[in-house]
């Protein structure tokens, strides 16, 4: 097995496992499939052992093609980091900045925030990185990360910025048609929206009288903004923000005997703090991000 391994070969290696078929692992690298499948094939002859095995289901990859994973995981991670920091090296203030973000966080309440900060500081580029997963910022996978809970990891910078009021809410056009329910025991026979098959981890921690299951819900789906989708459109009852709830013209379920926080935490690594543009953007998320859990009116 050869000791030293080209790493325009394991990016190949990678986006294969990423992508899961040679075709749209060539578009993901921009190269021609033929081109991605001679570098598989270098690297196999290298290592002496297949990486991948051909079915009637697809690519299935081998035992030392998954061994490779998580530290092509981390390389890829370490050479994006790398070249967004080498941006701000050459641009002084300016370069790249990734932001990661919940999925209705990113979509529902940073596009104006992250508006007015291009328009302060032009020379900062943004990327958005969307999931509800926490990106592991040691690894940098992002730079800065909003995260609506308490970060673990001593080597990080983070700060409380506010709380975000969850509850229930409904169109009015819905309640009119079906009845607002003022308990627990009346909201079962409701249109319920809620989680698919990943059950968030909070659920275990809220109560309303009975198990929070997935047979509770009439529209079960684990995308946090396809339910706020459903939710806009009438399908039935769900949960949401309090000030997304107020933009959107949707009206509080039983708002006196249900609802929770959430924390919002602004995080990046420590190694960061003498970068300009994170510091400008830490700062930014911070300012924005907090007078947005202030209003409650």
């Amino acid at each position: 097995m050869a000791g030293k391994l080209d790493w325009d070969l394991l990016q190949s290696l990678h986006a294969v496992l990423e992508a899961g078929s040679f075709s749209a692992a060539a578009r993901l690298r921009r190269l021609t499939q033929p081109t991605l499948g001679r570098h598989i094939d270098q690297l196999e002859r290298q290592l002496g052992a297949p990486l991948f095995l051909r079915s009637p289901r697809g690519l299935r990859p081998t035992d030392l093609a998954l061994a490779f994973r998580p530290h092509l995981a981390d390389m890829a991670a370490a050479s994006e980091a790398a070249g967004r920091d080498a941006s701000g090296v050459a641009s002084g203030e300016g370069g790249v900045v990734r932001v990661a973000a919940s999925d209705v966080i990113g979509i529902e309440v940073l596009p104006s925030i992250l508006t007015s900060f291009r328009r302060k500081h032009p020379g900062v580029d943004v990327e958005l990185a969307l999931s509800n997963k926490i990106e592991d910022l040691t690894r940098r996978d992002a730079d800065i990360a909003v995260r609506m809970q308490r970060p673990t990891q001593n080597s990080l910078v983070a700060k409380k910025v506010g709380e975000l009021t969850i509850g229930f809410h409904a169109t009015a056009e819905y309640l009119e048609r079906r009845g607002t329910p003022t308990t627990f025991e009346e909201l079962v026979g409701h249109n319920l929206i809620g989680f698919d098959r990943d059950l968030p981890e909070l659920v275990n921690e809220l109560a309303i009288g009975r198990p929070i299951t997935r047979d509770l819900f009439a529209l079960r789906t684990d995308n946090d903004v396809a339910q706020l989708a459903a939710l806009r459109a009438g399908f039935g009852i769900g949960a949401c923000q309090k000030q997304i709830g107020r933009r959107f013209g949707l009206v509080p379920v039983m708002a006196d005997v249900f609802s929770f926080k959430l924390e919002i935490w602004i995080c990046m690594h420590e190694t960061l703090r003498g970068s300009p543009r994170m510091r400008l953007m830490f700062d930014h998320l911070a300012e924005e991000l907090g007078a947005y859990a202030a209003v409650t009116d």
